[in-house]
């Protein structure tokens, strides 16, 4: 899998919210300076619990990368994040893969 990768945490909600903001959007920056039409990959492997901040910033960081026409894979995502953005019709902003 071409793109750059940014780890989410264990638990990805209202206290972790700002430093993987803060990562995945230097991450996207990064991705951007490099130029190429990689996507911007998210490792959920080892993420557990999403909260709706967590799920904030996955939607904020879904926004800038279609501002600068970069798609986001989420990789790993649990059964239960998939189904959140299911029921909040969320899910056909990302891309779900299987293999980093």
């Amino acid at each position: 899998m071409n793109g750059f990768v940014v780890h989410s945490p264990a638990s990805l909600g209202r206290e972790t919210r700002g430093i993987f903001r803060r990562q995945a959007l230097e991450t996207l920056e990064a991705l951007e300076a490099s130029g190429g039409a990689s996507p911007l990959l998210v490792d959920l492997s080892a993420t557990r619990i999403v909260d709706s901040a967590g799920l904030g910033v996955l939607v904020l960081l879904q926004r800038r990368a279609a501002e600068v026409r970069r798609s986001v894979h989420l990789y790993g995502a649990s059964e239960e994040l998939r189904f959140l953005l299911v029921m909040t019709r969320l899910d056909d902003r990302f891309v779900f893969v299987d293999t980093l």
